[in-house]
C-alpha cells in the first residue's frame, strides 16, 4: 500500500499548543510567503464570493478557525473592502501565543475580534456567526475528530462553511519537501510541510467525512496549488 492511499495520523510540531518564540515566528513568516507564492489563498476568497452571492445580505460575520498568524484574515479583510462588503471578522485559535502574534501583526485592523478557544469545547459552537472559514486547518485532525469538528461548524455557522485545505498527492508532497529543504530556515516548516500533505485529503476522504457529519449540501472543487475548496451552504 502506498503512503498516499490513506491519511497519515503523524503529528506536526505545530500541533503543540504551547509552541512559541522565534521558531514559531519564523514559521509563520515562511508560511505566509509560501501561501502567497503558490496562490492558494484564492481558494478561500472565491468560496466566500460564491457564498455571498448565494446568501446576499447587508452585513456578515465571519469566524476564521485556526487563524494562525492572521494572514488569511488580512486577505479576507482586503477582499471584503474591495467588494464593498460589510464584514465583522473573528480570529479563533487554540494557541494563545499565536493569537498574541496575530494581534500584533494585524494591529492596523482594529475591527478584528480575537478568541483563544478550543474548537471542541461547548462554548465554541454556541457563539454563532454567519460564516465559518478555515485554511490549512482541517488536516490537523483525524477523521473521527473532523466529524465532530464539522458538526460544531454546522451549529456555529448560520449560512455556510468555506474550507481550504491540501490535496494528498505525490507531486504535492515531493514538491513541498524539496522547496522547504532549499529555502526554509525553520525546522518546523521543514518537518511540518510534507507531513501536512500526508495528513491531507483525497476527494473520497472529504465525501466520506462530510456524509458522516450529516452534511449533505456541499461541493468539493480542486484548485491549483493542490488545494481542495469545500463549500457548504445551509
Amino acid at each position: 500500500m502506498s503512503r498516499f492511499d490513506q491519511r497519515s495520523e503523524e503529528k506536526e510540531l505545530m500541533d503543540d499548543l504551547e509552541c512559541s518564540g522565534e521558531v514559531l515566528e519564523q514559521t509563520l513568516r515562511e508560511l505566509k510567503t509560501i501561501n502567497r507564492w503558490l496562490g492558494g489563498n484564492y481558494v478561500t476568497t472565491s468560496g466566500l464570493s460564491k457564498l455571498f452571492k448565494a446568501k446576499p445580505q447587508q452585513f456578515y460575520s465571519i469566524a476564521d478557525i485556526g487563524c494562525g498568524g492572521g494572514d488569511m484574515l488580512r486577505i479576507m479583510s482586503d477582499w471584503a473592502k474591495s467588494g464593498n462588503f460589510k464584514v465583522e471578522f473573528t480570529g479563533v485559535d487554540a494557541n494563545p501565543n499565536i493569537i498574541e502574534m496575530a494581534k500584533q501583526r494585524l494591529s492596523d485592523l482594529p475591527g478584528i475580534k480575537w478568541k483563544t478557544q478550543n474548537v471542541f469545547h461547548s462554548e465554541f459552537a454556541s457563539d454563532r456567526v454567519d460564516v465559518v472559514t478555515c485554511t490549512l486547518f482541517t488536516h490537523h485532525f483525524t477523521d473521527s475528530e473532523l466529524v465532530s469538528l464539522l458538526s460544531a461548524f454546522r451549529q456555529k455557522s448560520k449560512l455556510g462553511i468555506v474550507i481550504n485545505d491540501l490535496h494528498r498527492h505525490q507531486l504535492a508532497y515531493h514538491s513541498i519537501r524539496i522547496l522547504t529543504r532549499w529555502f526554509s530556515r525553520s525546522p518546523m516548516v521543514q518537518n511540518d510541510a510534507p507531513v501536512s500533505v500526508l495528513r491531507s485529503f483525497s476527494r473520497q476522504d472529504w465525501e466520506r467525512i462530510l456524509k458522516a457529519a450529516e452534511i449533505t449540501n456541499f461541493k468539493i472543487t480542486w484548485n491549483w496549488a493542490f488545494r481542495w475548496q469545500v463549500y457548504v451552504l445551509f
